[in-house]
């Protein structure tokens, strides 16, 4: 059986984002203090939340809740792609919701 790539895409976008997100707090080269709750819930809601969102849409192919994922992620996405770290991989991998979406609609549309 083979797995199609729109499944790779949001599987492994999702795992990447919330290992990015688990260094961005407890392991974060740039700033060595503890992270405070504020922060903790901030970028849990617009980083690991999506993520967790845009995997649970993976497993049971709903495409809509791949482009909710991508929608809620991107402003913070985007605010971290203007820092010069490897946090710049969060838009990649919000842009990789948005593309296993497209590509599942598609192979969705050439199985009907």
């Amino acid at each position: 059986m083979e797995i199609p790539i729109w499944k790779y895409f949001g599987i492994l976008s999702s795992l990447g984002t919330v290992a990015l997100w688990f260094i961005l707090i407890f392991h974060n080269p740039y700033h060595s203090a503890a992270p405070s709750n504020d922060v903790l819930i901030r970028t849990g809601a617009f980083l690991a939340a999506p993520a967790f969102v845009a995997g649970i849409g993976t497993i049971i192919k709903k495409r809509f809740i791949l482009f909710l994922a991508f929608i809620w992620s991107l402003p913070l996405s985007l605010y971290m792609a203007m820092t010069p770290s490897i946090f710049k991989l969060f838009i990649a991998a919000s842009l990789c919701y948005l593309l296993a979406g497209i590509l599942m609609g598609k192979e969705q549309r050439e199985v009907e």
